[in-house]
């Protein structure tokens, strides 16, 4: 049985979240040294509780922190190929407890302005309190967000649609499309051809004919629900937007994958 069935299996007896919070503890366990000493060199830097790094990235306080600066400085470079930084409104959906949100108004400044929404009432309201010069919105599940149409010059979403059902996938997409200023930006992530190695023989068969794959049997949007993202399924999505470049890094080494890169224009 390989780590595809074992999944389908977990969430088809109800145990994926068992199982899920069994890793948390793991990790917490794993990394209480390498944390507890970040804490004792940066006392003054504020972080998030543990399980709302665990449920939006990973329990490092040096990746949460420092590492995603270098994250920050990724995305500004991917920006700027395609829209001046200046005087813009930049919108991170999904924002989390703030991993990267929180450096963009040092990493960008330049007059622009930065907002961050989020489902998880727990992430907005740490985010609200201890991260300045940012605005922050909770949102639901379904899609619908507070800001006017055409408010957006730059809005990027890392593994947001990884979490989340067929269907909203387009109520999100039209939602993101509206509120996304003509010739503004969209950077979006997804699990592509890197992830088919996780996909059973069935799901594989599905893939490969341009279908989303999702796991369900748990909270949408939550990190154990999960989406496979075939290019074509992708194109389709993006049929109004202008696909600047479509990015498929390869595994380097180790267990990583890296999710697909995909940088839209709204014509």
């Amino acid at each position: 049985m390989n780590k595809g069935q074992i999944s389908l299996a977990l969430r088809k007896f109800g145990l994926m979240h068992f199982t899920d919070i069994l890793r948390y503890y793991i990790q917490r366990f794993q990394n209480r040294r390498i944390n507890k000493e970040f804490k004792s060199k940066n006392p003054n830097i504020k972080l998030p509780p543990d399980y709302l790094l665990y449920e939006s990235f990973q329990i490092n306080y040096q990746k949460y922190y420092t590492d995603s600066i270098d994250t920050a400085k990724w995305l500004k470079n991917y920006f700027e190929k395609y829209i001046e930084l200046k005087n813009k409104k930049i919108l991170d959906w999904g924002c989390g407890p703030g991993r990267v949100i929180r450096h963009l108004p040092e990493v960008i400044g330049n007059n622009c302005e930065f907002f961050g929404t989020d489902y998880n009432k727990k992430s907005i309201d740490w985010c609200s309190k201890n991260l300045k010069n940012i605005s922050f919105n909770l949102n639901a599940l379904d899609a619908k967000l507070v800001y006017s149409d055409n408010f957006f010059d730059v809005i990027y979403g890392i593994s947001i649609f990884t979490h989340l059902s067929e269907q909203l996938h387009y109520e999100w997409y039209n939602e993101l499309y509206r509120i996304l200023k003509p010739n503004g930006i969209m950077f979006l992530t997804t699990q592509g051809d890197n992830f088919k190695v996780k996909l059973t023989e069935s799901e594989l068969t599905k893939y490969n004919a341009n279908e989303l794959i999702v796991r369900g049997n748990v909270k949408e949007g939550h990190r154990t629900y999960s989406a496979f993202h075939p290019k074509g399924f992708m194109l389709n999505l993006f049929e109004n937007l202008e696909v600047l470049e479509h990015i498929e890094n390869k595994p380097e080494s180790g267990k990583w994958l890296p999710q697909d890169i995909w940088i839209l224009r709204k014509k």
